[in-house]
Parts: structure tokens; sequence; C-alpha cells
């Protein structure tokens, strides 16, 4: 599996701080310059190991056939990077989300178009400051109070409408 060498951060630090609440931006700095450091010293390193000039050491070496065999191993390692196994979970998580906020958007959309009917109903009655009883038991028959099909004591909340328990009369 080839490497990807980072050229640069990837990340928009930018927008990103625009999103961090002021509570969290110490810890946002802080993350932030860790992150920076462990660029600094991935891009401090070569992407490639230094060629070498196996010639000059053929030249330089009097044992016969050891540069070649340095030369053969040096060429034959390879530096174990450690397997992808996440990406594709975090792919899968990206869609998981993205439905989400798709679902989330649709509902909120109904919401919307909900709320937005109830303010054009609003505005299409009379003013409070304007209405008689009448007028609101029309636009609002649910909470309006109606005397002659469901009488309410004063109060009239839901607590008062409860009917009461009578005591026994057998308890002295």
């Amino acid at each position: 599996m080839a490497s990807r060498r980072i050229a640069a951060s990837s990340i928009n630090w930018a927008a990103l701080a625009e999103r961090v609440p002021p509570t969290q931006r110490t810890n946002f700095t802080a993350f932030k310059s860790k992150s920076d450091k462990y660029l600094r010293s991935v891009l401090a390193n070569p992407e490639n190991p230094p060629k070498l000039d196996w010639a000059a050491y053929k030249n330089k070496v009097p044992i016969a056939g050891m540069v070649d065999t340095f030369q053969k191993q040096y060429e034959a390692l390879k530096i174990p990077y450690p397997a992808d196994n996440v990406s594709s979970q975090v792919d899968q998580q990206k869609q998981q989300v993205a439905k989400e906020i798709d679902g989330f958007k649709n509902e909120s959309n109904g919401r919307i178009a909900k709320h937005e009917a109830s303010i054009n109903h609003l505005k299409s009655l009379l003013p409070f400051n304007q209405m008689t009883m009448e007028d609101f038991a029309e636009a609002f028959p649910d909470q309006a109070m109606d005397p002659i099909n469901k009488p309410t004591f004063w109060p009239h909340d839901a607590a008062e409408q409860e009917p009461r328990k009578e005591p026994d009369s057998h308890d002295h």
C-alpha cells in the first residue's frame, strides 16, 4: 500500500474557529497547536529516504560482495505503514449522518410549513384587542369557554375541573 504524503493541512481552521463556542476557545487553540506541531514534524522529514551512491561505496569498501549484499538488503527493506481500515467506517458514518441531516431538514421543513400556516391563520384573524368573546370562540373553539355545552368551575383551569372524591361517611 502506498503512503500518501501530507503536503499541508487540509483543515480550514478559520471556518472551524467560527463554530467553536467561546467557552471552548482554549481547548481549540491547544488542539490546533498540537495539530500544527504534528504537521511540522512530518514535514521536517523527507518523503523518501536519501538515495545512496552504491558505486562510490563499492570503490571504497575492499571486501568483495559486502556492498552488493547491503544494497540488496537496503532496497528490500520496506517500512510497514499501518493499514487504513477505518476510512470505510468513517465514510459509512458520513453517509449515515448525511441521511440523518436530510431527515432532519425534511422534518424541519414540515414544521416550518405547519408554523407558517398557523401564522397565516393568525394574521387572517381580527387583532385580539378588537375581538369579542364570540369572535374568539369562533376562531379558537377548542380554547374558548362554552358555558352551555361544557360548563366549567372558576378559575376554569384543568385542576379545578377534575371531579372531587367524597369523603367516606364511616370515617370518624
